[in-house]
């Protein structure tokens, strides 16, 4: 039985990649297709999906960062959508007839946006480090905090007296990094996070609390820590694939009859409205339209976290198991919705600019484009170690060089390393279009990405500047669709790597790297 579930996940999955679907969308329906077909689900899919909640929970703890909600933007738009939404999910809730409490809480957890997808889908344009891609992830860490919260609730049952010693968890964090950093960085630093998970999930379930709690709050002792990081990136691929147990036991809760489908189509209906909540909220506090519109986008879908939610509440009695149905539904055909949107939501931008910005406020933004570029001689797109080191050099040759980037820390890490840089979105058409370029001799382009280059060429050439543009390459395929951009000259840094090898082995001079 368990070969079958493993396949046909994997055929599902692979058919929802083929047509550009999150694999989650693929997972789902191969229950919904398994439950159809008269399997029932046992306790061996359960363990799995119990598990790949329990890593999915700690490694969000362990990726949480507190002062990514310091931001205004990120408090006001997180906490006012929250309250609007859930005001608006109750009233439909209990026209569905669910009880009052009941209702506020899963109205809460509708509220949410999916933290896997969009995280998953701003890393694959380049934008988790941009300022609209940040704004995301601070209000979804805004709501990884409710959601701690709603867990405690959704669980059921009183906790013991023994409950009140987890107070003392923080204290156990200075020998929990210590014990993270003798692991190492191969499968034993893997075995610390599954023990730990494991162990504080069996802690919290002692003391008559959920078990995922536990996962999460033990994650978020050890969060802020390096090693966290590099433990969160060995549990990530692992953690994908215990949550697919998660989703086919999901879809094997019962077959969705007609009134699930009709519950379904009109939460859909309310999908729309969250976006344009979002981006209603984001204006208000001053961003600009652009960063508005691509964040309310990238959350504008249902979170895995409502499912979980609503499954934990289900277990605890307080929500028919039929609901676990209409939610996974309900998560799935967003998922399948946004994928689309979000891949083009750079095109749909470009489009529908004009219209979007008469929404904008005439007000000083946060996130407005530089108006000068000053007596800069050179731009440099990107202040990562290249941009960096480019910046350094033509210092070096006594020439005036501005360094660009959209990543707010890294601005404050180079200010503070005596380097001009100042913020901008190199895939924002309007960084160009109040620019002088009259005393510029050069823009040096050291983006995350090939597109993001081709797109920042594009834009420079459009806003009229005609002069000299040298971009990073990262494979040789792409030189041609940079210079078709408008790029003059690219460089492989791998190919000038191994030339420079090869000058050191035959004796001839080199710069070594600092």
């Amino acid at each position: 039985m368990e070969l079958i579930w493993i396949f046909t996940a994997f055929l599902a999955g692979m058919g929802a990649k083929m047509i550009r679907l999150p694999t989650m969308v693929g997972y789902l329906a191969a229950g919904v297709v398994l439950a159809y077909l008269g399997v029932q689900s046992t306790d061996f899919i359960k363990a799995v999906g119990d598990f790949g909640v329990v890593l999915l929970l700690f490694t969000v703890g362990l990726h949480l960062n507190f002062r990514s909600l310091v931001q205004p933007q990120v408090l006001g738009v997180g906490s006012i959508h929250l309250v609007i939404s859930g005001l608006i999910f109750t009233a439909v809730l209990i026209l569905l007839d669910l009880p009052m409490g009941t209702a506020v809480l899963v109205a809460i957890s509708l509220g949410f946006s999916s933290t896997v997808l969009t995280a998953k889908l701003l890393d694959a344009r380049e934008e988790l480090d941009s300022y609209h891609g940040r704004l995301a992830i601070g209000v979804l860490i805004l709501q990884d905090v409710v959601a701690v919260l709603l867990l405690g609730v959704a669980g059921g049952g009183a906790p013991t007296p023994w409950a009140l010693g987890l107070l003392a968890l923080p204290l156990a964090r200075p020998l929990l990094l210590r014990l993270m950093q003798s692991a190492g960085r191969e499968e034993l630093l893997l075995i610390f996070g599954l023990a730990l998970a494991l162990g504080a999930g069996w802690l919290f379930d002692l003391v008559g609390l959920d078990a995922k709690l536990g996962a999460l709050l033990i994650g978020l002792v050890l969060a802020g820590d390096k090693r966290s990081d590099e433990l969160y990136d060995k549990l990530w691929a692992l953690k994908e694939v215990f949550l697919v147990g998660f989703f086919l036991q999901v879809g094997l809760a019962g077959v969705p009859d007609g009134r699930i489908w009709l519950t379904v189509g009109l939460l859909l209906l309310f999908l729309p409205l969250k976006g344009v909540l979002f981006f209603g909220l984001m204006l208000r506090f001053r961003l600009r339209a652009r960063t508005a519109f691509l964040s309310s986008v990238s959350l504008t879908a249902y979170s895995e976290f409502a499912l979980i939610v609503v499954s934990s509440a289900a277990a605890a009695g307080l929500v028919e198991p039929a609901f676990v149905v209409t939610t996974g539904l309900l998560v799935a055909i967003s998922y399948a919705l946004n994928a689309p949107v979000s891949q083009a939501v750079n095109t749909l931008w470009t489009r529908w600019e004009p219209w979007l910005t008469r929404f904008e406020r005439a007000v000083d933004h946060p996130d407005h484009e530089p108006r000068s570029l000053g007596a800069a001689e050179f731009v440099i797109l990107g202040m990562g170690l290249a941009g960096s080191a480019a910046y350094d050099y033509l210092i070096q040759q006594r020439k005036r060089p501005l360094g660009i980037d959209a990543d707010p820390a890294q601005i404050q890490r180079q200010l503070g390393n005596g380097r001009r840089v100042i913020y901008g979105d190199a895939n924002d058409n309007e960084l160009w279009t109040e620019l002088d370029f009259s005393h510029l001799h050069g823009v040096l382009m050291t983006l995350g990405s090939t597109n993001a280059e081709v797109r920042a060429a594009r834009n420079l050439r459009r806003a009229g500047y005609d002069g000299f543009i040298a971009a990073f390459l990262r494979e040789a395929a792409s030189r041609q669709a940079l210079q078709d951009a408008g790029v003059t000259v690219s460089f492989l840094p791998i190919a000038q790597a191994g030339r420079e090898l090869a000058q050191a082995s035959l004796g001839q001079e080199t710069t070594p790297l600092e």
